[in-house]
């Protein structure tokens, strides 16, 4: 036999191998068939391995076409078994819709898989990268799968790449330890998955990505970083993420929920958060088993539920409905306060909460309260500045009315005012003649020794705080 004619031998044999293998697979879909283009440098041998059959070994540069499917391979040898191709170095496999490059690559056609192996860089139509050690690719197969399919171990790094209305690019960074990408929409990673948008990082257990409804969600632990000019953290038992055009605009958290943001944290068991232009802007908080709570340098308020108002994260209204309760500190420049009568509290139905909305001039971002209304049985108790400014005790208000305001300036009381007062009580501190005597009085003193100091007249009591 000559050479030409044996070239001719292996080729035919390596190109029969496939159709072999088809035979013994007749119920299993048609697989896409493949022929070897030979090339100048191609060297091919021919041998049988127990259990695999006949191989056909290729070198010195392979090219594989399936011209049915579009597909083409390509490597610098080969191995060609009954049921599959094994590519070994500089591998490529490429279809209209897909493109591979790896170190090490199988092509199992009865399966319509390909499986990618070390170096890994695989290109979907939409743009969307995926990097990592190891990928499984899955063509579509009529009554199999609708939609080709991706399986990648080992802590691969996905980029999501999409378009907004006005053609601008938008990337999304997903790192896990599992990705499965079933067609170009839809993700799912499992295992320490990190996720960077251009506005938010966010950490999970796992998460679910739906591109087409632009939707997210994140499971087991998860936690979501606003990272443009102002900050804000939320973490939760699940967290859902729901986009427009490719900008982020609600972030809903479940189950021990916190919101921390530079003006305010917020605390429930579900808390609902708009976004506009990558700052919060509003926020809905409510709870069946732990109630809504807001805590701020300026006042804390507990309700069944909380709607704040926050334009460009800047703390404007709050709104407390259901058994609402606003704790304050009093401003103890001008008095002393004794425990446990420590803070001021309104509380009622309802509690509406006004925020000074003109920046502060100090370095601090919070807004300082301005007014407290409260309406439905409500009531209140405010320590004030007493009358006599020698007096270190705090004078009391105590009110029980339909409608109670409080007015702030300053971070201070200015006035409490009352709509359909069913009772109230100002306590005034005074101290007696004796007191004042003694206060005036100057002490004694005996040479070489410092006088003592004269001593504080003890507090009148004050009425219990309301539950």
């Amino acid at each position: 036999m000559t050479r030409a004619s044996r070239f001719r031998h292996l080729i035919a044999a390596a190109c029969s191998v496939i159709p072999t293998a088809v035979a013994l697979h007749a119920q299993a879909p048609k697989p896409t068939p493949c022929t070897l283009v030979p090339q100048p440098t191609t060297r091919l041998s021919l041998d049988s391995l127990p259990g695999f059959g006949q191989v056909v070994f290729i070198g010195g540069g392979v090219f594989f076409r399936c011209p049915s499917r579009g597909i083409t391979m390509r490597g610098d040898s080969a191995e060609r078994y009954a049921d599959h191709d094994q590519l070994i170095g500089h591998a490529s496999y490429d279809e209209p819709r897909f493109h591979v490059t790896s170190n090490f690559l199988n092509y199992l056609p009865n399966d319509e898989k390909v499986v990618a192996v070390g170096d890994v860089h695989a290109k979907l139509p939409t743009g969307s990268t995926l990097d990592g050690p190891i990928a499984e690719y899955q063509r579509p197969v009529a009554r199999l799968r609708p939609h080709e399919r991706m399986i990648a171990n080992s802590r691969p790094t996905i980029h999501i790449v999409q378009k907004d209305s006005a053609g601008k690019m938008d990337t999304t960074l997903v790192v896990a330890n599992t990705v499965f990408m079933d067609g170009d929409s839809l993700l799912y990673g499992s295992g320490e998955v990190v996720i960077t948008r251009p506005e938010i990082t966010a950490t999970a257990d796992s998460t679910f990505i739906d591109q087409g409804r632009e939707t997210m969600q994140l499971m087991r632990k998860p936690k979501l970083k606003g990272t443009k000019d102002r900050p804000f953290t939320l973490t939760g038992d699940l967290i859902d993420l729901f986009s427009r055009n490719r900008k982020l605009q609600r972030v809903r958290a479940s189950a021990n929920a916190t919101a921390v943001s530079d003006s305010m944290t917020l605390k429930s068991d579900t808390i609902d958060l708009r976004i506009r232009n990558d700052l919060l802007d509003h926020a809905y908080a409510w709870g069946a088993k732990s109630r809504a709570r807001a805590v701020s340098p300026a006042q804390n308020l507990l309700a069944d539920s909380l709607d704040v108002a926050m334009p460009r994260q800047r703390v404007q209204l709050v709104l407390a409905f259901r058994n609402a309760l606003a704790e304050g500190k009093p401003d103890t420049i001008h008095f002393r306060t004794v425990k446990p009568d420590t803070v001021d509290w309104l509380q009622g139905d309802t509690i509406i909460a006004h925020f000074d909305t003109v920046p502060v001039k100090d370095t601090s971002k919070t807004p300082n309260i301005k007014q407290l209304l409260a309406s439905g049985h409500a009531s209140s108790l405010y320590h004030m500045a007493p009358n006599d400014t020698a007096e270190r005790r705090p004078a009391i208000n105590h009110v029980t009315a339909r409608l109670i305001t409080i007015d702030f300036d300053s971070q201070k009381v200015a006035m409490v005012t009352t709509v359909d007062s069913l009772y109230g009580i100002y306590i005034e501190p005074k101290a007696d003649s004796t007191s004042r005597q003694k206060t005036n009085a100057k002490p004694a003193t005996i040479p070489g020794k410092t006088p003592a100091k004269p001593t504080v007249p003890t507090a009148v009591p004050l009425p219990p705080k309301k539950p």
